[in-house]
């Protein structure tokens, strides 16, 4: 039985992309690889119509926490200051890179069920000068997409630009570059992209590197595009999960692009919320606040996660616990991967069954 993945990444593959990484073996300082490279950073440019005479995807192998520790230690400066916005586990893990590294930072927070608090961010910038912003798009501790654009105008308004982890969010919400006053924006390819875990990137602006120094050096941005745009590499990469994200990228295009996933996710998430509230199963949050990528829902009385968990994973479904302190009140559904109509009714099926008797715990 096909077991469906319903965490948030990585996620249930398609067989092309599964099949790609059977492709040949391949070395990294081979041309072959250069243009793999760059027809990856090619495509990733494509999703948002990016213009690469301003933007630059900048390649590397690891999770999405790579991805945004390379972001924020490569794109805040010496001279720089950084606000950290944090309503879940991801900003909260910000804070903890920030700190790490011994970056100049403060950070801001909300509790993880409610939104960003833009009062309390604008108090924060008042008090002292920062050079940026780091947020997290798309929250999924709770299923909360964050709201950028007033973020977004507060850093106009205060000379700041912004960093955005968007390891949940990139390829299937609007993100705009330019609007937000972008410097850098993390993502990876095994979450909305449908690609394999061990392949992340930076899309950076291309002048947010020209006046940083370096403090890392596998996850030095600078050192990377450098040697990307000559078609190089400066460390070894997961070549078989370049394969994968190659074809899933492809995948991405012929299925509609941006738009066409994000309707995609949409649809498959209204189809689970109804069926999980005639099942009697509350929301975490209002569907105008969440991502059409993942929700949180309320375990109902007599209904214990481990319980439930074990249930659907016995009929080939993957459900996500809650964190921290949301972890004896919440489960999360992710609406991400190869999901054919056939997987969903049967998750809507299992879904009535599991419920319809209490589970304990």
């Amino acid at each position: 039985m096909k077991t469906i993945l319903l965490n948030p990444g990585p996620v249930t593959l398609s067989r092309r992309v599964r099949d790609a990484m059977l492709r040949p073996d391949l070395c990294h300082r081979e041309p072959e690889f250069g243009a793999l490279q760059e027809g990856l950073r090619r495509k990733l440019l494509a999703v948002y119509a990016s213009d690469p005479e301003r933007w630059a995807p900048v390649l590397l192998t690891g999770s999405g926490t790579a991805a945004v520790e390379a972001m924020l230690t490569s794109l805040v400066p010496s001279h720089g200051r950084v606000l950290i916005v944090e309503n879940g586990v991801y900003g909260e893990r910000m804070t903890q890179i920030a700190r790490a590294h011994g970056l100049p930072h403060q950070h801001v927070t909300a509790a993880w069920s409610a939104p960003i608090e833009l009062a309390t961010v604008e108090r924060a910038l008042r008090s002292a000068a920062f050079t940026h912003i780091a947020v997290v798009h798309h929250e999924t501790t709770t299923g909360r997409l964050n709201d950028l654009d007033g973020l977004a105008a507060l850093a106009r308004t205060h000379g700041a630009r912004l960093l955005i982890d968007a390891v949940s969010s990139f390829g299937a919400e609007a993100i705009r570059l330019d609007d937000w006053c972008v410097d850098g924006c993390a993502a990876t390819a095994n979450k909305c992209l449908h690609g394999v875990p061990g392949a992340a990137f930076v899309l950076v602006r291309r002048a947010a590197l020209s006046s940083t120094e370096q403090r890392t050096v596998y996850l030095d941005l600078t050192a990377h595009l450098a040697r990307q745009d000559v078609g190089s590499t400066p460390f070894t990469h997961a070549v078989q999960a370049f394969y994968a994200w190659d074809e899933a990228l492809d995948e991405f295009a012929e299925e509609g692009g941006l738009w066409a996933r994000r309707a995609l996710f949409r649809t498959r998430m209204g189809r689970i919320s109804e069926r999980l509230r005639a099942c009697g199963v509350a929301p975490l949050l209002r569907d105008d606040e969440t991502s059409c990528v993942l929700r949180s829902f309320r375990l109902p009385p007599n209904h214990g996660y481990a319980a439930l968990h074990y249930r659907l994973k016995q009929e080939g479904f993957v459900i996500y616990a809650g964190q921290g302190s949301l972890s004896g009140d919440i489960f999360r559904v992710s609406a991400m991967g190869d999901i054919g109509e056939k997987d969903l009714t049967r998750l809507l099926d299992a879904f009535s069954t599991a419920l319809a008797e209490p589970l304990g715990q």
